[in-house]
């Protein structure tokens, strides 16, 4: 039991508060990172060019193009209107940070993330970019709707809190769920994470240490996983002790995946929405300094127009509603081939705001790695190391999150399938070809810095952590062998230099 009790009606403005500044945070280092890479992403130049993507779209479906990818690139156009969104992004975030007109900046940060969302095709289908943009749009009902600096501490409404708090449930139930249902025997034997430190996309150096873990650990920590991820989540809205414990269990899961793996801001915004369970007692049992909060203040508004009060009833029965069809799909196969779930995700998916998550539904097993090699007589072959894959097999893994590479990560999925999966692949060594100075920029360095080299290939290889001996022999994080040439050796024609 927390020793100080709680008052009759908890208030949760601290909680609250400190979920606003992690979103505010991780729209900062979103913003700040997809301005870095967007012009060897997606920029004119680019691998896949978001003004060529919007083209495609419209051609194919008219009017419709603007509702399935929704982007004010519609109006603006991609160029360099995807530097100013990125640049405004991260002044909203401070803004929102600080307190400033917090309604507003929320809503326009949602806005502009969906329309970088939009242009970024692959380079940004991720799990935390659309739990980004639902957690905005429910942060809206969570600060006072006020122009002016929010400076007393806010105890939401509770309806909004609870919002927050379905989807932190589905977050975390739908995770352990998708891993059971998904038939893959490395989870249902509890051996998945004997695999998981190598196989993950970023791992961390701490992920090699993990990796050397006898194996009846392994197997007891995914079980300790699953007990959080499905037990944990129905004990959000229980009495006020078992919600604290339940809450900081997911915090500590949320701490030990990140202390592995490098997952963006994912951890950061998870942990934030399992703060709002914590109630402002708690904080001041902890010593934390909190005032008394406000509750719904009085607002002026014009005649006519709805309340807050109103607003959040309409929208979270339309929330409730949408999502749980969501949930009822993701949980049982027969109501994800019903005829209105569809109809709904269909209706609300180009939205990327009322989503199912679960990160890992099929463990990989082997970690197949894709080099880009360069050459300028098809026998002396020149890698194109990337910033924080493993390339180099005595490079110590990176610490890079919240930062997110994006093509980084999306080239370690595109290593699991054939190169037919991912024409982009070979749109990079094209670029790399003419010696294209965005698409350079992804990269560590330019192994060819005099002029861009006259052929290119991509190999495929099968990477592994060493062992404490091995690395202890030969200072080598990795080991490797090669599996197949993903790409081989290509070249531009005569009529396209």
């Amino acid at each position: 039991m927390d020793p100080v009790a709680p008052p009759s009606r908890p208030s949760f403005a601290a909680g609250t508060r400190l979920f606003v500044c992690a979103l505010a945070v991780a729209h900062a280092v979103a913003f700040a990172s997809i301005w870095v890479q967007a012009d060897g992403l997606i920029g004119p130049s680019g691998i896949l060019p978001a003004g060529q993507f919007f083209a495609a779209v419209h051609e194919q479906l008219g009017r419709q193009a603007w509702y399935e990818a929704p982007s004010l690139c519609w109006i603006f156009g991609t160029g360099r209107f995807i530097g100013v969104l990125c640049g405004l992004g991260i002044g909203l975030s401070v803004l929102l940070f600080v307190g400033y007109a917090q309604p507003v900046c929320l809503a326009l940060l949602w806005a502009f993330y969906l329309s970088l969302v939009s242009a970024g095709q692959i380079f940004f289908d991720f799990q935390w970019d659309a739990l980004l943009l639902e957690s905005t749009l429910l942060a809206l009902f969570v600060v006072p709707w006020s122009l002016r600096r929010a400076r007393a501490p806010y105890d939401p409404p509770r309806l909004a809190r609870y919002l927050v708090w379905w989807l932190l449930f589905r977050l975390m139930f739908l995770s352990g769920v998708v891993k059971l249902t998904s038939g893959d025997p490395t989870w249902r034997h509890l051996s998945a994470l004997t695999f998981h430190y190598q196989t993950q996309p970023l791992p961390t150096p701490i992920a090699w240490y993990a990796q050397q873990l006898p194996e009846w650990f392994q197997v007891a920590s995914c079980a300790l996983m699953f007990l959080v991820e499905l037990a944990a989540p129905f004990c959000i809205a229980a009495p006020r002790s078992i919600r604290h414990f339940a809450a900081l269990a997911l915090v500590a899961l949320q701490v030990l995946i990140a202390v592995t793996g490098n997952y963006a801001f994912f951890n950061l915004l998870t942990v934030g929405l399992c703060l709002t369970c914590l109630d402002d007692g708690w904080w001041r049992s902890r010593h934390w300094q909190v005032d008394e909060p406000t509750r719904d203040p009085a607002e002026p508004r014009r005649r006519g127009a709805p309340s807050k009060a109103t607003a959040l009833r309409w929208f979270g029965a339309f929330y409730v509603g949408v999502t749980f069809f969501g949930t009822a799909a993701a949980v049982s196969p027969n109501a994800a081939r019903s005829p209105l779930v569809r109809s709904v995700e269909e209706a609300v998916g180009p939205l990327q705001t009322f989503n199912n998550y679960g990160l890992f539904r099929v463990m990989t097993v082997e970690r197949p790695e894709l080099v880009i090699e360069g050459s300028d007589d098809s026998r002396d072959w020149r890698e194109y190391a990337l910033p924080y894959k493993p390339g180099d097999l005595s490079k110590r893994p990176k610490w890079v999150a919240p930062y997110q590479p994006r093509l980084d990560w999306q080239l370690w999925f595109a290593a699991l399938g054939p190169a037919d999966d991912s024409p982009w692949v070979g749109t990079i060594c094209e670029r790399l070809l003419r010696g294209n100075p965005a698409v350079l920029g992804l990269f560590a360095h330019d192994p060819f810095p005099d002029h861009p080299p006259h052929y290119m290939r991509v190999v495929r290889y099968r990477y592994e952590f060493t062992d404490a001996v091995e690395r202890k022999r030969t200072g080598k994080w990795w080991r490797r062998t090669p599996i197949d040439f993903y790409i081989p050796t290509v070249a531009l024609s005569s009529d396209s230099k």
